[in-house]
């Protein structure tokens, strides 16, 4: 059975974008390159045309990874229901052992973005939350360690 990949409908539009972008746009780009740099003769010491085509090695990766995350996509119905954390909810916790609050919002991977708390479903914090309800208090299993979160409001 192939993974399911969790995307809000506005996450699932902008993958379908970002592949356009990638298939059309950048694919031409980085041909364009290689074209240039192989005009310049020796390939063998030619680091142009090196970089070029590891870039397009590393575009038509992507490019897999995008259009299989698509085709595996289930999209998740926003939901009003804030008694328990779910793919969707903004959850507000509270650290014990740092004694910090900080809010998160879990989604599916795909649409993760830590540096502005968005997290992924299948990460630590993320699986330790869901399916939790507001003043339970979750062990998180992380590499580095256990800690526990308190759940101090679901949005």
């Amino acid at each position: 059975m192939a993974d399911k990949f969790y995307m809000t409908q506005e996450g699932f539009e902008a993958a379908k974008k970002q592949l356009v972008y990638l298939t059309t746009v950048k694919r031409a780009e980085i041909v364009e390159r290689i074209q240039e740099a192989r005009s310049h003769g020796d390939l063998s010491e030619n680091a142009e045309y090196d970089a070029a085509r590891n870039e397009q090695a590393a575009n038509e990766g992507e490019i897999l990874e995008l259009e299989y995350k698509i085709k595996n996509a289930e999209i998740i119905e926003e939901s009003d229901d804030n008694s328990t954390v779910h793919i969707g909810s903004e959850v507000t916790v509270f650290d014990e052992e740092l004694e910090e609050e900080t809010t998160y919002t879990i989604m599916g991977v795909t649409e993760a973005d830590a540096m502005n708390n968005v997290i992924s479903n299948e990460s630590p914090v993320g699986a330790a939350l869901l399916r939790h309800k507001k003043n339970e208090i979750v062990t998180v299993k992380a590499p580095d360690g256990d800690y526990r979160l308190k759940i101090l409001k679901i949005n």
